[in-house]
């Protein structure tokens, strides 16, 4: 039976449909990812005019039909537009928002992603750490959100808790020296990137970004994350080829 529902989340993506309309995707907290139609939304006059773009977090009302929603009404709480001032920022935005996008589903219970997406934007936003360290966090986080953590607190191979030193994402995480043989895309990994790795895994959400590390940790998260992505996410995101170029 057709109702109206009012959920809580953050438009992902958002396209012109028609002369006038918009079709917008939502991370919502009560539905998971829902696609809806936001009719008339381009008009000038329109009272949605200003509240269909991607980056906004808010309440929606919702019209859901028999097959799809349709946008009714929206009450923004958060724009997020500082990043639309900043090129690099928001090319950084944008990758966060596809990947959230090609994770969700439908009618699944996606709060701690959307709990991430929002931390992820407000640390962007404020800058307090860099923008590379921001994603290594937030790719590995989703992965690990998304059931498919590599193990960072034992040996992959043998489950030992010692001399933890080589990365292996298609082995499962971290190796000790004598497993670390068996994994064609072994890395080296110091205990200072260890410790950040756990931290990530281990630490809510809302704790995530409050930490730096040195340019040699950086790197190796970043292979590590690279890794990760490939092996468990396995796409290519659109926005990442704009982001690669920064």
């Amino acid at each position: 039976m057709s109702q109206t529902i009012t959920v809580t989340g953050m438009i992902l993506s958002a396209l012109p449909i028609g002369e006038y309309d918009k079709r917008v995707v939502i991370l919502s907290r009560e539905r998971g990812k829902i696609s809806a139609f936001a009719r008339g939304a381009r008009r000038p006059n329109s009272m949605l005019v200003g509240t269909t773009g991607p980056f906004l977090f808010g309440t929606f009302t919702l019209y859901e039909g028999r097959s799809s929603y349709t946008l009714q009404q929206a009450e923004i709480q958060n724009y997020f537009g500082e990043l639309r001032t900043d090129i690099e920022a928001v090319t950084y935005g944008f990758y966060f928002l596809e990947f959230a996008e090609y994770c969700t589903r439908e009618n699944n219970d996606e709060t701690e992603i959307l709990k991430l997406l929002y931390q992820t934007m407000r640390i962007v936003v404020k800058r307090s750490i860099s923008l590379p360290l921001i994603r290594c966090i937030f790719e590995l986080k989703m992965i690990c959100l998304e059931g498919e953590a590599p193990q960072a607190f034992a040996c992959a191979g043998c489950g030992r808790t010692e001399e933890l030193s080589r990365f292996s994402a298609s082995r499962g995480g971290m190796l000790c020296p004598d497993c670390a043989g068996q994994a064609a895309d072994v890395l080296p990994f110091g205990q200072s990137a260890l410790y950040a790795l756990q931290f990530i895994e281990g630490t809510p959400v809302e704790k995530l970004y409050t930490f730096t590390v040195s340019d040699d940790v950086l790197a190796q998260l970043k292979k590590a994350a690279k890794r990760c992505v490939d092996v468990y996410i396995g796409h290519t995101f659109r926005s990442l080829e704009m982001l690669e170029m920064i």
